[in-house]
């Protein structure tokens, strides 16, 4: 008799929880299905216009890991409530393992943030060659957490975002234009109005040096072996480089078929001798 009644008291708190909580959860499952396609088929839609505003893919991706996660959370978190879960005590255990894991994950969430800056900022771009304190070169990819520098002997370098943004960054592609500058040598012999003229001839003559802004050709320094003519002329930002190798080329072959000399470093002994009579 007594397990009759136990059963019948079994099935009323079945039937109970049945008409209280179950139906809850059993509505909570279809509507948890429903907003996570509905939150996919958002996402998608959203990337899909994204990409059709030619959006930066790094921004892009950015964006939908962010409001993937969000957006998800926030779901799960109504679905809970809605069913009758208690997320007082949840929300303490979570809050402590937020801080423990901010913690040790200190530097992970400083490059993170440091991510965030830089796509927003945009201090640079891909494509671009920069210097930071210790590396040179043309950004690869930026990432959350990283950026990619390729070095002009192809070698990949990491660079945490956080350091990024807490250090100075010199970014050589920013500008569509650049100003090359170079100093010459030549001797004091040298009539120096002839090393002027050549100068500029050789900078007229190349077609990769703008006229505007002009450039300029000027005696620099009265040296101890020598007299320095500075050059500064301009070009596009991508050929800064052949036009510094081609005038050092041609500077070089002008100044021997004229016979200008190029000094090197010098210097004269002078030998005393002493002679000794008894």
């Amino acid at each position: 008799m007594k397990d009759i009644v136990s059963l019948e008291r079994m099935l009323e708190k079945l039937y109970e929880w049945v008409i209280t909580r179950g139906v809850n959860m059993f509505f909570g499952v279809i509507f948890l299905s429903i907003g996570w396609k509905v939150i996919n088929k958002t996402l998608k839609r959203i990337r899909r216009i994204l990409e059709s505003k030619n959006a930066d893919p790094t921004i892009t991706r950015f964006l939908d890991n962010v409001m993937n996660v969000t957006l998800k959370t926030v779901l799960i978190i109504i679905i809970l409530q809605y069913i009758g879960v208690n997320l007082t005590g949840l929300t303490t255990i979570v809050a402590s393992a937020g801080v423990a894991l901010s913690l040790a994950l200190k530097g992970s969430l400083a490059n993170l943030a440091g991510g965030v800056i830089i796509l927003v900022a945009r201090p640079f771009n891909v494509g671009d060659f920069i210097e930071t304190t210790e590396h040179s070169g043309v950004v690869e990819k930026i990432s959350i957490f990283y950026t990619y520098l390729v070095t002009f002997d192809n070698k990949q370098i990491l660079i945490p975002n956080g350091i990024l943004t807490d250090s100075s960054i010199v970014n050589y592609s920013s500008k569509e234009i650049r100003r090359v500058d170079l100093t010459f040598s030549v001797s004091y012999e040298e009539d120096v109005i002839r090393v002027k003229n050549v100068l500029i001839n050789i900078l007229k003559n190349n077609e990769l040096v703008l006229e505007e802004p002009e450039f300029f050709v000027g005696i620099s320094m009265h040296g101890d072996s020598a007299i320095n003519f500075i050059v500064k002329a301009w070009c596009k930002t991508e050929d800064y480089w052949t036009v510094y190798y081609d005038l050092l080329e041609t500077v070089k072959i002008k100044f021997d078929e004229e016979g200008i000399s190029i000094p090197y470093p010098q210097m004269d002994l002078h030998v005393k001798k002493n002679i000794i009579i008894d």
